[in-house]
């Protein structure tokens, strides 16, 4: 129960490793805000895990809407120690000067801008608590970008950056900043990135990572609640590659 008394707001949390996530930071204790603009899936998820959890509809993008969902955190459990921003947006992977600019503005605001405005509004309630943790879902193409992604790439590459300024401008408050770097996973957004679902595309993929897999919400989420718990006490400004070797 490392999580015990613990509240978390997650981004994304509907599914895909936002769900592995919520259920499994639920299962070591934690109080859970389940936070997605699918309003559906987040009060499915919530659902499964039971009366420790509340949802928040929110758009990313918008800063109204993350406020709201903070004042939800702390109206349900009156205090916010946990912000994982895990909500992401991706172009279908092919050329980038195929991509739109309305679909670049997307990507920005939900990969980029919406660290800001979570940031904004759960800093000043960490600090009156006297500390707490952000975890950043960036990317491998952060670190390692490859051809057909690459607007999103970069928005990648711009989280684990600002994951690392945070990290050291907010040690002082003691309030930890880290950043996970997941290589592609079993989610709703792999087909996107794989340009189109199809048995070789997905050998091809599996074929850059050296244990042989794609990876799963359940690794995503272990990784999460390590950096979550108090285990990493000591532990800021890293982008934590869970990529079964594919960034070696």
């Amino acid at each position: 129960m490392r999580l015990t008394g613990k509240t978390a707001i997650i981004t994304g949390a509907a599914s895909g490793f936002g769900e592995g996530m919520a259920k499994r930071f639920a299962e070591e204790g934690a109080n859970i805000v389940v936070a997605d603009i699918n309003a559906v899936g987040a009060q499915r998820v919530a659902g499964e895990i039971g009366a420790t959890a509340v949802t928040a509809t929110v758009d990313v993008s918008r800063k109204a809407d993350v406020d709201a969902m903070v004042d939800k955190a702390i109206s349900a459990f009156g205090r916010v120690d946990i912000m994982v921003n895990n909500a992401g947006y991706t172009h279908r992977n092919g050329s980038m000067l195929d991509i739109d600019e309305a679909t670049f503005d997307l990507i920005g605001a939900v990969n980029m801008k919406a660290i800001y405005f979570s940031t904004l509004a759960v800093a000043p309630v960490m600090e009156k608590q006297g500390g707490g943790v952000i975890i950043n879902t960036a990317s491998t193409a952060g670190l390692r970008p490859r051809p057909g992604l690459t607007w999103y790439n970069a928005s990648k590459g711009w989280a684990i950056t600002a994951t690392k300024s945070m990290a050291v401008e907010l040690a002082p408050k003691n309030i930890r900043v880290n950043a996970l770097c997941p290589v592609a996973g079993e989610t709703g957004m792999l087909p996107l990135f794989m340009g189109d679902d199809t048995p070789e595309k997905r050998a091809l993929f599996k074929s850059s990572i050296p244990l042989g897999r794609l990876s799963t919400p359940l690794d995503i989420a272990n990784a999460a609640l390590w950096l979550a718990s108090d285990e990493a006490e000591f532990i800021t400004g890293v982008a934590l590659e869970v990529d079964g070797g594919r960034c070696v």
